[in-house]
């Protein structure tokens, strides 16, 4: 049954972040029109195994690109424009980005084949445009990447706050601080809807400065004056990035750049005017040319990703750089849910050889990008909405956030999932229907649905192993010699496979079992094959191995 969606209705359809902290991707429409905010990714999920990216499945929208008028981008995060390399290409729509996301962005596109037919339009800071019946304001804030941005989006039935990723902070380093003045002039025009983070709602107070961890990052560096230094952080919090080049230079260090993110997102700030006053930053080569006591590595790989800088600096394998006994390593990064483990071995292998390793367990070296919870409700307050729809979220976040919103006397809330389709306006905020949504799993250089038989079968050989049965008949059905069994997964031990030829007698049975119209048919001899091994498989070897049949027919000669 189709979904309806009446044109006289400001609707807003979350395909992507409801639900999950990432691959946000959110629609607004009305009049049978539709704006489009952020396309990003997320990391794999524990169940697809070889997948390390997935993004949000776009078919509602692309079943509509007729009736897209763009995509708007809040900021440059991977989690808010990752996608658009995979998924424009479906959706062939106009881009709208502040200069930052803008050149970001492009840099990533010039890896594909069609960087050039992608329209992108570059909205300077605090701009405002048109789309269709879409009357789109972008406001200033402050988050751990440079230029993130909310979004006032009016529409013929009301002003819709869209916040992005956001905190409140009064010194953040570089950029400008949060346009409050903005925010409470919404307020004052009335504000319909907030669509509004929520990812730190469980933290109580304000969310800590960037600033704070300038001086806090200068003071720790003074303290280890001897060895090398090696920050990790997050490639894209620039502001991070400054703070850590400043510390480093008060300290007499000179800075080198460890990791392909890192060149790629300097160079990105550098082209739109930051950054402009460090023009000697080091390549890592050069940085180990350096004293060991004059000189501070940044790297990437605070989540222990293994392919990243640092993660080969702790394995011994980096082309150019090594970190020695009395070396020191700072994460300043959270660590994201998920990649505890990977963060944990890596900084074992570092302690092991003698490198000295300090978080944000241990000194204040790190800060949120997010709202807590006096932020959120110092955002209700001076935007006064009569709609809170809490997004970027899992559902326990996005409860918690409308509970908080009814305490500070929000009207009405409205906690979507992805593919919720929510009516704003007119009348009183409730959902509608439910729209197709879905995950998208990057496998290789293919996008594949995360309930896609692939990922079944790869999970099963993952528990149980595979078994290749090749099995050969002639044109009367006879099984011309004995069939051939491998299972390389399920063996370790020299030879130990002839145990499978205990199995060829009973395939043997249940082919010689099949009438002689069964035995003709391919797909009815390769089932016979699995039936004939799935009970004597488990009951021998305690496994359900995925079992792939090839089945070859050949005419003999007489």
């Amino acid at each position: 049954m189709d979904l309806y969606l009446p044109k006289d209705d400001v609707l807003f359809v979350p395909l992507g972040g409801s639900g999950e902290i990432g691959m946000n991707l959110n629609l607004y429409g009305y009049d049978d029109q539709w704006l489009m905010v952020d396309m990003g990714v997320s990391f794999g999920e524990e169940g697809l195994p070889g997948v390390d990216v997935v993004m949000p499945d776009p078919t509602f929208i692309e079943e509509r690109k007729d009736k897209l008028l763009g995509l708007v981008l809040t900021h440059a995060h991977e989690d808010h424009l990752g996608a658009v390399p995979y998924l424009w290409p479906r959706l062939k729509c106009p881009i709208y980005a502040t200069p930052f996301a803008a050149e970001f962005l492009k840099a990533k596109l010039s890896e594909t084949d069609f960087a050039d037919q992608v329209p992108i339009h570059v909205i300077e800071l605090g701009g405002r445009f048109q789309l269709g019946c879409f009357d789109i304001e972008f406001v200033t804030m402050t988050h751990s990447i440079l230029e993130p941005n909310a979004l006032a989006i009016r529409t013929p039935k009301g002003l819709i706050v869209h916040t992005g990723d956001w905190k409140f902070d009064p010194d953040p380093q570089i950029g400008e601080a949060s346009d409050v003045k903005k925010l409470e002039a919404l307020g004052d025009e009335g504000v319909m809807a907030l669509v509004c983070d929520s990812t730190n709602v469980f933290s109580e107070g304000k969310t800590g400065s960037e600033g704070d961890v300038a001086k806090n990052l200068s003071k720790l560096f003074a303290e280890h004056p001897q060895g090398r230094i090696a920050v990790a952080c997050f490639a894209t919090n620039v502001a991070r990035v400054q703070s850590v080049i400043e510390a480093a230079h008060e300290n007499g260090r000179c800075v080198g750049l460890a990791g392909r993110s890192l060149n790629r997102v300097t160079e990105a700030a550098r082209e739109v005017g930051y950054l402009k006053g460090y023009p000697n930053l080091l390549t890592d080569e050069d940085a180990m040319e350096v004293p060991k006591d004059q000189v501070l590595l940044l790297c990437t790989g605070s989540q222990g990703e293994p392919r990243a800088a640092l993660s080969r600096i702790a394995k011994g394998d980096h082309p150019t750089v090594q970190l020695d006994p009395g070396d020191t390593v700072v994460f300043s990064a959270r660590e994201i849910p998920g990649n505890e483990k990977s963060i944990g071995y890596i900084q074992n292998l570092l302690i092991r050889r003698g490198v000295k390793v300090i978080t944000a367990r241990d000194e204040p070296i790190h800060v949120s990008g997010h709202p807590g919870r006096e932020d959120l409700t110092r955002m209700y307050q001076l935007t006064r909405p009569k709609i809170l729809v809490p997004v970027h979220g899992e559902t326990r976040h996005l409860c918690e956030q409308a509970a908080l919103g009814a305490e500070c006397q929000i009207p009405e809330q409205v906690i979507p999932h992805d593919g919720t389709v929510i009516r704003l306006a007119p009348g009183d905020a409730h959902v509608i229907g439910v729209a197709e949504a879905g995950v998208l799993a990057l496998d290789g250089g293919r996008l594949l649905k995360r309930d896609a038989d692939t990922f079944r079968n790869r999970n099963r050989i993952v528990w149980n192993g595979v078994m290749f049965v090749t099995v050969v008949l002639n044109q009367f059905g006879e099984m011309v010699n004995e069939p051939m069994i491998t299972a390389p997964s399920l063996f370790d031990e020299p030879g130990e496979e002839t145990r499978l030829d205990q199995f060829a007698a009973e395939i043997g049975n249940r082919i010689d079992q099949l009438n002689d119209e069964e035995v003709m048919d391919d797909a009815t001899v390769i089932l016979a094959v699995r039936q004939a091994l799935r009970r004597p498989v488990r009951q021998r070897m305690g496994k359900r191995p995925l079992i792939e049949v090839h089945l070859a027919r050949v005419k003999e000669q007489g």
